[in-house]
C-alpha cells in the first residue's frame, strides 16, 4: 500500500509540474537539458520518423527550433488552448524566444531646463519641453542601432516660446522601428526644431507625426536627413505645419534610396499664413515606392512653397499628388523636377491650384506616365512636359544601353542576380550582401502553433494575444505576412507558410518525397565583395529538378515561406577569394529557368536586362533561408 501511494505522488507531482504556469529549468537543470519531452527532442525524433535516410541533420535549422523547456511548453499550450497566452506574453516571448514590442511606459518627466540626452531609448515621453520658455534640448543619439525600438513622444516642446529643440540622429539603423510624435512644436512661437539625420539606414520602419508644428507662429523647422536608406515600411505625416502663420519648414532630403516604403503627408501647410515650405528632394532614386500627398498648402494665405527634385530617378511606384494649393490667397508655387523617374511608375496629380486667386504656380520639368487632371487654367505656367521614359529609351537606344549601371546599383545590389553561364570554375563575380537582417527568433512547436489563430479573417485575435496596437509596425507586419501567405501561388507554383519545423518537413516531404536534404549557403563570407567560383557540384546530376526553397517571414514568431517552382537547376559551389584563390564560403545557388510568370519590373530583368521568359535567372540562398533538394 504504501509502495502505491509513492507511485501515486510520483504521478501527481508530475502532473502540478507538466501543468504548472512556473519555469523548472532552474530547479532540475540537468533533468530539463536531457528532457525527452522537449519540443527540440520531440523535433528529432519526428525529423527520424520522416526523413528516413539517415543523413545528417543541419546544425543550422536545428538551432531554430523551439528553446522551450518541456513544462513551459505544456504550460504555454494550456494557456494557448484558453486564449490565456497574453495574460504572460513577456514570458512567454522571452523564453520562447519571439518577436514582441516592448511595452513602453508613460515618462510623466517634465524636462524644465535644458536637456543633453547623448544615448537614449525605448521611452514614452508624456510631456517633454511643455510651456518652455527660451533654452535648448538636444539629443544626440537616440535609439541608435537597436532592434526592435519603440519611442513615443506625446507632448514635445508644445506651447513653447523661443525654445530650440536639436536631434542629431534618432533611431539611425535601426530594425523594425516603430516611431511617433503625437505632437511636436504645437502651438510654439519663435525657436527652430532641426532632425539631421531622422532613422536614416532603418528596416521596416513605422514612422508617424501625427501633428508636427501646428498653429505654430514664427517657427523654423528643418529635416536635413528623413528616413534616408530605408528598406520597406511606412511613414507619414497627418498634420504638418497645420495653421501656421510665418512658418519656416525644410526637407533637404527625405527618402532617398529607398527601397519599397510608403510615405503620406495629409496635411501639409493647410489654412497656413505667409508660410515657406521647401522639399529639396524627396523620394530620390526609391525604388518602387507608394508615395502620397493630400492636401498641401490648401486655404493657406502668402505661401511660398517649392520642390526642387521629386521622385527623381526612382524605379516604378504609384505617387499621388491630392489638392494642391486648393483655395489659397496670393500663393507662389513651383516644382523645378516633378516625376522624373528613370523607369516608370503612375503618377496622379488631382486638383492643382484649383480655386487659387492671385497665385503664380510653375513646373519646370514633368514628366513619365503622369496624369494631371483638375487644375487651374490659369497664373500656371509649364516650361517641359515631356514623356522622360520614351526620351531616356531613344538615348539609350542609340548609345546601345539598356539601363544605366550607376542606376542598377542603386536599386538591385551587384550579384543579387545573375546568368547560369556565370556558375562555372574559374569565374569572378560580386558576392551580393546574404546577411540576415530580420529580428532573431525560433519556431514554434506544434502543441503551441496548432492553438493559434492564422488568417486575415482572424488578425483582431491574433492581434489580441500578442497585444498588438492598430496602424503600429507590428499590425502591418501581421497583415503583410498573412496577405502574402494567402496570397494565390503563381502558376506552376505549391507553397505553404510554416511556423514550425515539423511543419517544414511535412511541406517538404509532400513534395520531394522523404529522401530528401536541405542545402544552405555556409556562412556570409565574401558578402558584399568580388568572389571566384571554386569547385562547383550541380546537384541531381544538373538535371531540371524540383526544389522546396523556404524564406524568412516577419513575424512574431519564426516564420517561413517555402515553396516549389518547376524547372529549376540546383548548385553548390566553393567560393574563394579572387587575390589568394583561398576558400572562404561554400554557397548554394539556384536557376530558375522558367521566368515566364515574373514581373516585367523584376529586379532581375533591370540588373541583366530582357524580360519575362526570355532568360534564366539565378541568385545565392540568403542566410537563413534554405532549399530542400531530393538526396543525391
Amino acid at each position: 500500500m504504501q509502495k502505491q501511494l509513492s507511485h501515486m505522488s510520483s504521478f501527481f507531482f508530475l502532473l502540478f509540474i507538466l501543468s504548472s504556469s512556473f519555469s523548472v529549468s532552474s530547479l532540475f537543470p540537468s533533468f530539463t537539458a536531457k528532457n525527452p519531452f522537449t519540443p527540440k527532442a520531440f523535433l528529432i525524433r519526428y525529423w527520424d520518423k520522416e526523413i528516413r535516410n539517415g543523413l545528417p541533420k543541419p546544425s543550422f535549422l536545428l538551432s531554430k527550433a523551439s528553446p522551450l523547456t518541456a513544462v513551459d511548453s505544456a504550460a504555454f499550450a494550456k494557456l494557448a488552448a484558453s486564449n490565456a497566452l497574453s495574460t504572460r506574453l513577456p514570458e512567454f516571448c522571452s523564453a520562447a524566444k519571439l518577436l514582441c514590442f516592448p511595452d513602453v511606459g508613460p515618462s510623466l518627466e517634465k524636462h524644465d531646463k535644458d536637456s543633453n540626452f547623448a544615448v537614449y531609448q525605448d521611452k514614452n515621453f508624456t510631456n517633454y519641453g511643455t510651456d518652455r520658455l527660451g533654452g535648448m534640448d538636444s539629443f544626440k543619439n537616440y535609439s541608435e542601432d537597436q532592434n526592435i525600438p519603440v519611442n513615443n513622444f506625446r507632448r514635445y516642446s508644445r506651447d513653447s516660446t523661443g525654445h530650440k529643440d536639436n536631434f542629431l540622429s534618432y533611431g539611425s539603423n535601426g530594425n523594425v522601428v516603430d516611431q511617433s510624435f503625437h505632437t511636436y512644436a504645437a502651438g510654439a512661437t519663435g525657436g527652430a526644431g532641426e532632425f539631421k539625420k531622422y532613422t536614416d539606414s532603418t528596416n521596416v520602419p513605422n514612422l508617424q507625426f501625427a501633428s508636427y508644428s501646428d498653429d505654430a507662429n514664427g517657427r523654423d523647422q528643418s529635416f536635413s536627413s528623413y528616413s534616408e536608406n530605408g528598406n520597406a515600411g511606412d511613414q507619414s505625416f497627418t498634420n504638418y505645419g497645420k495653421h501656421g502663420n510665418g512658418a519656416v519648414n525644410g526637407f533637404t532630403s527625405y527618402g532617398t534610396n529607398s527601397n519599397v516604403v510608403g510615405s503620406g503627408f495629409s496635411n501639409y501647410g493647410e489654412t497656413a499664413n505667409a508660410a515657406n515650405d521647401t522639399f529639396k528632394n524627396y523620394g530620390v532614386n526609391m525604388n518602387n515606392p507608394t508615395n502620397s500627398f493630400k492636401n498641401y498648402d490648401n486655404g493657406g494665405n502668402g505661401a511660398v512653397d517649392s520642390f526642387a527634385n521629386y521622385r527623381d530617378q526612382a524605379n516604378v511606384g504609384d505617387d499621388s499628388f491630392q489638392s494642391y494649393a486648393k483655395n489659397s490667397n496670393a500663393a507662389k508655387v513651383d516644382f523645378s523636377n516633378y516625376g522624373k523617374s528613370f523607369n516608370e511608375g503612375t503618377d496622379r496629380f488631382t486638383g492643382y491650384g484649383k480655386g487659387a486667386q492671385g497665385h503664380k504656380f510653375g513646373f519646370k520639368g514633368y514628366g513619365v506616365n503622369n496624369t494631371f487632371k483638375d487644375y487651374a487654367k490659369d497664373g500656371i505656367t509649364f516650361t517641359g512636359y515631356t514623356n522622360v521614359s520614351s526620351t531616356l529609351s531613344a538615348s539609350m537606344a542609340k548609345s546601345g544601353a539598356s539601363i544605366s549601371a550607376n542606376l542598377v546599383k542603386k536599386w538591385v545590389e551587384p550579384g543579387k542576380f545573375f546568368r547560369e553561364s556565370m556558375v562555372k570554375e574559374g569565374s569572378v563575380m560580386p558576392f551580393p550582401d546574404i546577411r540576415d537582417k530580420m529580428p532573431r527568433r525560433s519556431f514554434l512547436p506544434r502543441s503551441i502553433l496548432s492553438k493559434l489563430p492564422f488568417s486575415t479573417s482572424k488578425i483582431s485575435e491574433l492581434k489580441q494575444i500578442f497585444k498588438v496596437s492598430d496602424n503600429s509596425s507590428m499590425d502591418k507586419i501581421l497583415t503583410s505576412s498573412l496577405s502574402e501567405c494567402e496570397r494565390a501561388p503563381s502558376a506552376g507554383e505549391t507553397k505553404r507558410c510554416v511556423g514550425s519545423l515539423e511543419d517544414m518537413i511535412d511541406f517538404a516531404t509532400s513534395v520531394l518525397g522523404r529522401n530528401v536534404v536541405v542545402r544552405a549557403t555556409q556562412n556570409v563570407n565574401g558578402a558584399k565583395k568580388d568572389v571566384m567560383v571554386g569547385r562547383v557540384q550541380k546537384i541531381n546530376g544538373g538535371r531540371i529538378t524540383q526544389s522546396v526553397s523556404c524564406h524568412q517571414s516577419l513575424f512574431p514568431y519564426l516564420l517561413y515561406y517555402c515553396h516549389s517552382v518547376p524547372k529549376v537547376r540546383v548548385y553548390e559551389a566553393d567560393l574563394l577569394d579572387p587575390k589568394s584563390k583561398g576558400k572562404i564560403n561554400h554557397g548554394v545557388a539556384i536557376c530558375h529557368l522558367d521566368t515566364s510568370a515574373w514581373s516585367p519590373t523584376h529586379g532581375a530583368f533591370l540588373a541583366l536586362g530582357s524580360g519575362p521568359g526570355r532568360i534564366e535567372v539565378c541568385h545565392w540562398i540568403f542566410e537563413n533561408d534554405m532549399t530542400w533538394t531530393i538526396a543525391d
